[in-house]
């Protein structure tokens, strides 16, 4: 797979209610050992990653996560904006940052909420 599809893959699995579905998702797309980091959580590992996105659903349902940018890479490295959904209302938006293993899924990822603070005067 491409960066794009990895990341699809992965942006899937945060949509999809099946956790059979969304842990084959995460197994084309998410290293066994990756790490996930965002202002709300942590999740070391595949199976605390399907768990957590299962949480999320629990808690937020009938949101969805879109992707709300391309794919940006510098080889090992990726970036991409997405926005939380709540029907067609943007609920929260935010931005990834990711680092790939060397067979290509995502080994690590961290997630940041909102838009980038201001500059103090």
């Amino acid at each position: 797979m491409d960066v794009n599809e990895v990341v699809a893959a992965y942006g899937a699995a945060w949509n999809e209610p099946d956790e059979a579905q969304r842990t084959a998702l995460l197994d084309a797309s998410w290293a066994e050992d990756g790490f996930y980091q965002d202002p709300s959580a942590t999740a070391a590992g595949r199976a605390a990653l399907v768990a957590h996105i299962g949480g999320f659903q629990a808690l937020f349902p009938g949101r969805t996560i879109d992707l709300a940018s391309a794919v940006d890479s510098n080889g090992a490295s990726l970036r991409w904006g997405w926005v939380m959904r709540n029907g067609d209302d943007v609920e929260l938006e935010g931005v990834d940052f990711a680092e790939l293993a060397p067979d290509g899924r995502i080994q690590r990822i961290a997630g940041f909420f909102g838009p980038l603070p201001p500059l103090e005067a």
